[in-house]
């Protein structure tokens, strides 16, 4: 309570009176003095007596319901002057509640103030509840909201938690323990796995076992049965999907037994390995593959070094040898020989190691100048249908190794035929490649077959019918030409197998006309060999001294930079693969150099994997060579020259 009254009688009055009340009093002598304390407290009930020196009551009262912060406290003023009507309305005007005349009963004011304070103790008591109320409300709101989050957040996880099972390929699933460990749970991921829904493996108890690859049941079982000794299994098998497919999966889990025989379950979880699989049979190719080329590399070269000397020295006798014979016996020799060739060629092809001569080509006319050999290979039991493309279709491939591949498809095609069937050869286009379709009506293969067609020596011919190395040559030289082959085939439905080779921009050179048959031509000119084999060198310069060209010979490129620098020559002829750490390329490089007008031709058996990355532009000849071969290639370099003087001429 505040009693404002500048007179000490009337303020200790009026705290006499109001002691009982049992309220804090508070006494101001001024107008100024009470707005100061009401800056800082707070009261329920202000006293004010209206004439006091300085501000009066009234100015005071105004000044107190102009603030904020008191514009509501209850005033009562307290007066022994101003008494007429006059001042009393204007004592309420000012924002009194109530006038009280002096002497004042202290029985009176008591009413009215306890009054005025138990309003205003009600008034706090509502506004404090009010504030409880609000701080509730605001609580349970937040608390609502926060479980409404919590919840909403549980179901988004749970929402989140089923879509990552579903999307992940692996299944979990409850077995019974005993035969035939019949479902009891499987998760919803193994429909995207096999095709089938969940219920369907609730409702058939054999199909679990039931559809598991022959082959495979009978560990699968052993594994399960096994596990209810060791607690735990891990079991891999082939199953048939909804699809027909069979694909390769993992089991592995744990048995929980019961309390008696036939109770308790297997928990376990099932993954999809199939894609894992492929992988690693791929890389088992590869590394199988690889091997094969590394072991061809390792025989090639010498292997071709003999059969030049077997072919050289055939050839020579059966120019020395007038016996008939003795002449069959030579050219049984030299079959013989161009078999082993052959199969050296084939081995390079598929580990992709050969020497090719890209060249543009277009499929139809490739094909349809091939046909005749084709219908020739595949026999009169065999009905051969060419189908061109409307339009030319340029490839970049080597045409020889393109039609050998293309010949090893229509024999293989006509043995899967038995020599009675349809061979059809289709060309076309597809997303930038060209494709030659393959397609016969034999009796196909099975998957396993499939699988092992162009791993090399694998064939499913009789012992003496077939090498196995005409599909892995195929694979090979498309591999090696920037191409690939598929195959489609089933058992009982044939086979047609897909040859794709990138498109080129580059078109054919046109194809001047054939003349008749010369004979070998040989010459006069210098000719340099060199040749760190002697049986190889024997035979070579033989051959070149039998067409009329004078010859010296050298063992290894320093030999052959000594004999170049003594005296001119008009070709070196080289080997690739010398000793001494400088080969016949970079031997030409230098000898070139050093003899701008020098010619060179290159041969190799094969000439490994650092010089095939050696680009140049040199001539190159194969062993094994024949003589009449190695002539032409001489001729063709040693005439260039002339050819081109003879051009300018008539220019």
């Amino acid at each position: 309570m505040l009693i404002v009254d500048d007179d000490e009688r009337n303020a200790f009055a009026a705290t006499e009176a109001l002691e009982v009340l049992g309220h804090e009093l508070v006494v101001a002598r001024s107008g100024e003095e009470a707005l100061r304390l009401l800056l800082t407290q707070e009261f329920a009930v202000i006293l004010l007596d209206l004439h006091m020196p300085g501000m009066d009551g009234y100015e005071t009262a105004r000044l107190i319901r102009e603030h904020p912060r008191t514009r509501d406290t209850p005033i009562v003023f307290v007066t022994a002057v101003f008494r007429d009507e006059a001042h009393i309305f204007q004592a309420y005007q000012v924002g009194a509640v109530d006038v009280v005349f002096k002497p004042v009963d202290p029985f009176i004011l008591r009413a009215k103030v306890s009054v005025l304070a138990d309003l205003h103790l009600k008034n706090l008591e509502i506004t404090r509840s009010a504030e409880e109320r609000h701080k509730l409300l605001r609580e349970n709101a937040a608390n609502a909201e926060a479980r409404l989050s919590a919840e909403l957040e549980l179901r988004q996880t749970r929402e989140r938690q089923d879509a990552i099972l579903k999307s992940l390929p692996v299944v979990f699933t409850s077995r019974a323990t005993l035969h035939p460990f019949a479902a009891l749970f499987v998760s919803d991921s193994i429909t995207p796995l096999t095709g089938f829904e969940p219920s369907r493996f609730l409702d058939e108890p054999e199909i679990g076992l039931g559809r598991i690859h022959p082959d495979d049941v009978q560990g699968v079982v052993d594994c399960l049965m096994k596990a209810s000794e060791t607690g735990a299994y891990a079991c891999e098998y082939r199953w048939q999907c909804a699809d027909g497919e069979y694909r390769s999966f993992l089991d592995q889990g744990v048995w929980v037994p019961g309390e008696l025989e036939g109770e308790g379950e297997i928990l376990g979880t099932l993954l999809d390995v199939t894609d894992r699989r492929r992988l690693e049979e791929q890389l088992s190719q590869a590394r199988k593959m690889e091997a094969v080329g590394q072991l061809t590399g390792g025989i090639a070269h010498d292997f071709n070094n003999l059969l030049t000397v077997v072919l050289g020295n055939a050839d020579i006798l059966m120019r020395r040898i007038e016996d008939e014979k003795q002449r069959r016996q030579l050219e049984a020799i030299k079959l013989a020989a161009d078999r082993g060739h052959t199969l050296t060629r084939q081995l390079l092809a598929f580990s992709r190691r050969q020497t090719l001569n890209p060249e543009p080509l277009d499929l139809n006319q490739l094909i349809h100048g091939f046909t005749p050999l084709m219908k020739q290979a595949v026999g009169e039991g065999v009905t051969l249908d060419v189908v061109p493309h409307p339009s030319p279709v340029y490839v970049l491939a080597d045409a020889n190794q393109l039609e050998n591949a293309l010949l090893n498809l229509a024999v293989n095609a006509r043995d899967a035929m038995d020599g009675e069937g349809r061979l059809t050869i289709t060309v076309n286009r597809h997303d930038g490649d060209g494709v030659i379709s393959v397609a016969d009506t034999g009796s196909g293969m099975t998957a396993e077959t499939r699988q092992r067609l162009f791993e090399p020596f694998y064939t499913t011919k009789e012992v003496g019918r077939g090498s196995g190395l005409g599909l892995s040559q195929v694979y090979g030289f498309l591999k090696q030409s920037g191409g690939k082959v598929d195959i489609e085939s089933a058992v009982g439905e044939g086979s047609t197998f897909h040859l794709t080779l990138p498109l080129t921009e580059q078109r054919p050179e046109p194809v001047a006309a054939s003349g008749e048959a010369v004979a070998t031509q040989g010459g006069s000119e210098r000719v340099l060999i060199v040749e760190d084999d002697p049986a190889v060198l024997s035979v070579c310069l033989d051959m070149l001294q039998s067409l009329g060209y004078r010859c010296e010979v050298a063992v290894d490129a320093a030999g052959a930079l000594a004999r170049l620098a003594e005296r001119r020559f008009d070709l070196l002829f080289s080997d690739v693969v010398m000793p001494g750490g400088v080969n016949g390329i970079e031997l030409a490089r230098r000898a070139t150099a050093a003899h701008p007008g020098l010619h060179v031709l290159l041969t190799s058996g094969y000439v490994g994997e650092s010089a095939l990355g050696d680009a140049h532009d040199f001539e190159v000849i194969e062993k094994p060579y024949e003589r009449a071969a190695l002539a032409a290639r001489l001729r063709s370099i040693l005439d260039e020259d002339a050819t081109t003087k003879a051009m300018h001429v008539a220019s």
